[in-house]
């Protein structure tokens, strides 16, 4: 196996000369862009180092109640970012349906992976469980929000045309299928997109990753293609719950539409 490059400190120093290149374009351009630039930098460089303590204090312990309960972190912070995300108005119910959509959508794939297709040992197992429970609940929040945020968008845009549905007899379901096919093909673009470019176009993440460790490039490509698998499975189910849960939310128990203030 080749053996893994180690980046010393001052090369690693050496890489923030790029930003302060950046800022000087912004200021001379008088971009405005500068001061984020070092802050997005700033913040990056804190959560990665805080991230990289944590996980080596995590990996040496390898306990189950502590992998599930950074993956319950990950996840309840995918969820607020959605809710900050998400533009428009949603109601108290799509908001608990895409909280469901975030924590079963997320929890049931990786489970599966975890224990029938990558078989660690044990399956908790957190130098494998968490990379990939990020890359699921990250690739996840991203259908999520596209999800409620265009079903949301459905019912103010087009609530004429679904109370017409209504009252020539269709029910709820039927008045917005056409809707609901649209939401949820325009939730899954961005992850079908990464899939149709990979290797391609680019080598994603998990791949470069494993090629830089000293991984043969066939044995990257077989964990690339499983975790593909996966955040596509999580994507999809966790979308399909938004859609299919999402809607009823809209509705009374009478299958009338709710008032805009409802």
């Amino acid at each position: 196996m080749t053996e893994t490059l180690s980046i010393e400190t001052w090369r690693l120093a050496a890489s923030y000369l790029f930003l302060v290149l950046l800022m000087i374009m912004s200021q001379l351009l008088k971009l405005g862009h500068g001061k984020e630039f070092l802050m997005a930098t700033v913040r990056m460089t804190l959560q990665l180092v805080l991230a990289g303590y944590v996980l080596e204090l995590v990996f040496s312990q390898q306990h189950l109640l502590v992998t599930l309960a950074i993956m319950l972190f990950m996840q309840i912070f995918a969820l607020i970012t959605i809710f900050g995300r998400v533009k428009g108005k949603i109601g108290i119910g799509l908001k608990k349906v895409v909280a469901l959509a975030l924590f079963v959508g997320t929890s049931i794939p990786l489970a599966y992976f975890m224990i029938v297709v990558i078989s660690a040992e044990p399956f908790y197992a957190p130098r494998y469980f968490i990379p990939i429970a990020g890359m699921t609940v990250g690739n996840s929040m991203t259908g999520i929000t596209l999800g409620a945020e265009r079903l949301a968008r459905v019912f103010q845009t087009n609530r004429a045309r679904i109370e017409e549905a209504l009252m020539l007899g269709a029910t709820p379901q039927e008045a917005v299928r056409e809707f609901l096919s649209d939401t949820f093909s325009a939730a899954i673009i961005p992850t079908i997109n990464a899939m149709l470019g990979m290797g391609i176009i680019f080598i994603p993440g998990m791949m470069s990753g494993q090629i830089l460790a000293g991984a043969s490039p066939l044995d990257a490509i077989k964990y690339q293609i499983v975790i593909m698998m996966g955040i596509l499975g999580s994507v999809v189910f966790a979308v399909y719950l938004i859609i299919q849960l999402g809607y009823r939310t809209f509705f009374n128990e009478r299958a009338q539409l709710l008032g805009n203030e409802d």
